[in-house]
């Protein structure tokens, strides 16, 4: 047989023919006097074995191993790690499958996608045209997105979303946006803002406590001035809030 035929023969093209002659995972036949290549049925069956461990999902060198391998051993084992390998692939699929369901159920908003839990805590929430509030959501989305927050804690933020005096706090915080960092309204705000936050909230709080290293770093200059000035008295209270119901000392 010559090429075209033996690759016509095992449903493979003259190219992958010529590509596995080339990293030496199938041997070159013997040539007639014309230069031609002579395959004979012992290279359709070689040919045919690559082909059938290649659809199975075998990389070219896991087939080169399998096919050094006479007594076989090699391709018990490649096919064990394929196997536990397509099974990885299985659960993660249908762990993205359940998340994308929950987001077609979830409403469509304009800073999604985002996780189920997420999703429902920006919708108990009141709607509000403030600023600050939409730069929480902004902040809230990140997380979500980073990885640094859970259920847990939206479960817990849900019902500081929805009291009544929030809205007022979120219109405070927006006066603030062209005032110096020592404007005398910061404090007070700052104090109003860690009370509002129950205790709930602190238990859950990714990498044990608020702090103004990381996330919160790059969080607090996201702010103007003043409103930098109460985001960080809020963080380092609620740091020394959290401490306290750790039995921690600073």
């Amino acid at each position: 047989m010559r090429i075209g035929e033996i690759a016509a023969l095992v449903g493979v093209t003259s190219r992958a023919v010529r590509h596995y002659h080339h990293i030496g995972l199938l041997p070159e036949p013997a040539r007639r006097a014309n230069g031609y290549r002579a395959y004979t049925v012992r290279d359709a069956v070689l040919l045919a074995r690559i082909r059938r461990l290649t659809e199975i999902g075998l990389s070219l060198d896991e087939v080169r191993d399998v096919l050094a391998d006479d007594a076989g051993r090699e391709l018990v084992e490649v096919l064990g790690e394929l196997d536990a390998d397509l099974a990885r692939q299985e659960r993660e699929i249908r762990e993205r499958r359940e998340v994308l369901a929950a987001l077609l159920e979830a409403p469509l908003t304009s800073d999604g996608p985002l996780s189920p839990a997420l999703a429902a805590l920006l919708e108990s929430a009141p709607a509000t045209g403030s600023p600050a509030a939409a730069k929480d959501r902004e902040h809230l989305a990140l997380l979500d997105t980073a990885g640094g927050a859970g259920a847990e804690l939206y479960a817990a933020l849900r019902p500081l979303a929805e009291a009544p005096g929030v809205a007022g706090l979120y219109e405070r915080l927006d006066e603030l946006a062209g005032a110096g960092a020592d404007d005398p309204r910061i404090a007070p705000l700052a104090a109003e803002l860690v009370a509002a936050v129950p205790d709930e909230v602190l238990a859950v709080i990714p990498d044990g406590e608020p702090s103004p290293t990381g996330f919160g770093r790059a969080l607090l200059e996201d702010y103007p001035p003043a409103q930098r000035e109460v985001v960080r008295r809020v963080m380092e209270a609620l740091a020394v809030r959290v401490r306290a119901t750790r039995g921690r000392t600073p």
